[in-house]
């Protein structure tokens, strides 16, 4: 039996504890009014000019060879009634061609005139919302990414219930570990979203009553985008993945005292049944959680895309995980080509993850259809670094490690490949996530890194107090003695 050490324990308790603290300083020190973005936008206009004063000290001459000459024209003016009279007729003209266009603007806009004051009243509450949403926008990343890597790994369990894989049974009670936190995070993600549903946060655009009265894009999903409806398929779909977690690890916990192979086959059946539900309600979830912070775009390749992401994720936590136990003096019948097959499937399904990245970037910036490019332009315009970072952590990085067949079997190699990967896709749930709801107002911060702390914490916690509860090694599994002699 795995005993959670005391180091690692305090370890997790202590990322917790520090996750907490950074999170509440997120929230805390997120503007609560007008007036401070005033202030925040007012000091960071004074940093921008203190910036360019430098290039503009070169025309410092120039200016004040024109100022000079405007003070000279005024002079004359002032002596001149002519001159002052032709002056003031032209201000007046001005003055009439501005009120026109203001005119014609109010005409375009159904006869409601938006004042520069208007303007820059919504611009400065824009704003507000983008920073006020910093800290939720940080959590609720965090909160998704973890939840969805539990996710995963029981979605690749399931395959091999149904596959009958033989190589695996070793790896059950790990997997089993790890997917016992779903029931965690999906209790800590509803939360979040019922919050969102409440206005907590400005996540949702959609969720605003005034933004779909005002927006017919909008309106014309209120069908499908309303919160009643958008909770209640949150509901299932986080109840029937626990629901899964739940039956099958009893079922392979029944069968290890059983004298025959009825929970193995009743284990078999439901992974089949779950596989179908997964396929369905992982892309749904896909579009209600993630695309639809963005209500105005889409993507049919997206419920693929954010699988692959967060699949590729499970496995390596899977490897992670092993080879901890394994340096620990546990699972000692996982040999090395059990961690060979694992991060086969690291690397074959970053493959996977750069083909639908490639193919959904490609043929949207192809047909150029301002509709869809707009998703792109403002992750490359405004998320240059993180948006093109993730491609090389998430493909470049596992392409030219884990190609070579030696290292998919050195410790080290998987453990820094793998920790990549994982900050690699945590970045891509990052740029899927924050432009929508933060916009141009995103840097990699205490919020954000604090989420993760808390998160990580809580993940470690529950994953290996469940590792705790039962025997590391399934006894009457039917394909166990292949597995225990696997090689490759």
């Amino acid at each position: 039996m795995y005993t959670f050490s005391s180091k690692l324990k305090t370890f997790s308790f202590l990322l917790m504890a520090m996750g907490v603290l950074g999170i509440g300083y997120g929230f805390w020190s997120a503007p609560k009014d007008i007036q401070e973005v005033e202030t925040l936008l007012a000091a960071e206009s004074h940093v921008s000019h203190g910036e360019v004063k430098h290039e503009t000290s070169k025309s410092v001459g120039a200016y004040d060879a024109s100022k000079g000459h405007e003070e000279s024209e005024s002079t004359k003016e002032e002596s001149n009634p002519k001159v002052l009279h032709t002056n003031s007729t032209s201000e007046a003209v001005t003055e009439s061609h501005e009120s026109s266009l203001h005119a014609e603007v109010a005409e375009k806009k159904g006869g409601h005139e938006i004042s520069e004051e208007t303007e820059h009243a919504e611009h400065l509450n824009h704003v507000l919302h983008q920073l006020q949403n910093k800290p939720w926008a940080a959590f609720y990343v965090a909160c998704i990414f973890f939840m969805l890597v539990s996710l995963g790994v029981l979605a690749f369990y399931a395959i091999q219930q149904v596959a009958q894989a033989g190589w695996s049974p070793v790896l059950f009670r790990v997997m089993q570990g790890i997917t016992s936190y779903l029931p965690v995070g999906s209790v800590v993600f509803f939360i979040v979203l019922l919050l969102c549903g409440l206005h907590f946060n400005h996540l949702f655009i959609w969720l605003d009553p005034e933004v779909v009265a005002t927006d017919k894009l909008i309106a014309n999903k209120a069908g499908y985008l309303n919160f009643p409806f958008w909770i209640v398929r949150a509901a299932i779909f986080l109840t029937g993945w626990s629901l899964y977690h739940y039956y099958s690890r009893k079922n392979c916990l029944a069968q290890d005292e059983a004298s025959d192979d009825l929970f193995y086959k009743k284990n078999f059946k439901l992974s089949a049944m779950f596989l179908v539900f997964f396929i369905v309600t992982e892309s749904i979830m896909s579009w209600d959680w993630i695309m639809s912070i963005d209500p105005h775009w889409f993507s049919t390749l997206f419920g693929w895309y954010v699988f692959s992401s967060f699949f590729v994720s499970g496995i390596t936590t899977i490897a992670l995980v092993t080879l901890y136990l394994k340096s620990r003096g546990f699972l000692e019948h996982v040999n090395t080509s059990h961690i060979h097959d694992l991060a086969k499937f690291m690397f074959g399904f970053s493959i996977f993850w750069t083909y639908l990245w490639f193919s959904q970037y490609m043929l949207i910036w192809y047909a150029n259809i301002p509709e869809e490019v707009t998703y792109y332009i403002t992750r490359i315009e405004l998320y240059n670094l993180p948006f093109f970072g993730a491609v090389v952590m998430n493909f470049v990085f596992p392409l030219l490690i884990l190609v070579n067949t030696d290292f998919k079997r050195i410790t080290w190699v998987l453990v820094m490949a793998g920790a990549v990967i994982l900050v690699g896709h945590y970045i891509d749930f990052f740029n899927m996530i924050m432009p929508g709801t933060v916009g141009d107002r995103w840097f990699i911060g205490v919020s954000e890194i604090a989420s993760v702390l808390f998160f990580l914490g809580l993940f470690i916690y529950v994953v290996f107090t469940a590792l705790t509860k039962v025997p590391l090694l399934p006894k009457r599994n039917p394909f166990i003695e292949e597995s225990k002699h696997f090689h490759y």
